[in-house]
C-alpha cells in the first residue's frame, strides 16, 4: 500500500476545497486597506518566496519534497498573474515596494483518503503588514486534479483576493 500512496503524494499534498480563511496581523485595518485593494493588488510588484511545508513533511520523500516546493513556488505565482494580469512577479526579494508572498502548505498527520491539509499565502506588503489567505482542501480533490493539483489550489487561493 505504500508504494501506491508514494505516486501519489504530490497531488495528494495539493487537494480540493473547503472552509475560506483570511487574516490580517500587523497594522489597524484602515493602514491595511490602503494596500490591500483589487486596485493596488492589480499592478502590483510580487515576489514569491521559498515555499514551506509545515506540518508532517515526512509524508514524502526528499525528491517528493522537492518537486512540490516548486510547484508551489511556480503555481503561487501563476496564480497572483492569473487572477491580477497587470501584476509582475519577480525574484529579487530586496525588491523596493514589492509584496512578499510565502506559500505554506500545512500538510495533515497521514496520507487518509478523508485528511485534509491548508493552503496558505502570506502576503508581507510594502508598509510591514502581513496578509494572510488560507483554506483548507481535502486530500481526495487533490488527487482528482493530479498533476494541476497545485495550479488548482492556488487558484482557489487567489478567487479569495480583493
Amino acid at each position: 500500500m505504500h508504494k501506491v500512496l508514494t505516486p501519489l503524494a504530490l497531488p495528494l499534498l495539493l487537494a480540493g476545497a473547503a472552509l475560506p480563511g483570511l487574516a490580517q496581523a500587523g497594522a489597524p485595518a484602515a493602514q491595511k486597506n490602503a494596500a490591500w485593494n483589487a486596485q493596488t493588488l492589480a499592478n502590483a510588484k510580487y515576489v514569491i518566496l521559498p515555499a514551506r511545508i509545515e506540518g508532517n513533511a515526512n509524508l514524502v520523500s526528499a525528491e517528493q519534497r522537492a518537486g512540490i516546493l516548486g510547484a508551489m513556488q511556480r503555481d503561487s505565482g501563476g496564480a497572483i498573474k492569473r487572477r491580477y494580469p497587470g501584476a509582475t512577479i519577480l525574484t529579487d526579494p530586496q525588491t523596493p515596494g514589492a509584496i512578499r508572498v510565502t506559500p505554506i502548505l500545512v500538510a495533515p498527520g497521514a496520507l487518509l483518503p478523508w485528511a485534509k491539509l491548508t493552503a496558505r499565502l502570506h502576503f508581507d506588503l510594502a508598509g510591514g503588514q502581513r496578509v494572510s489567505v488560507q483554506d483548507q482542501f481535502g486530500l481526495i480533490t487533490l488527487w482528482q486534479h493530479q498533476a494541476e493539483a497545485a495550479n488548482y489550489l492556488y487558484n482557489e487561493l487567489a478567487k479569495k483576493l480583493p
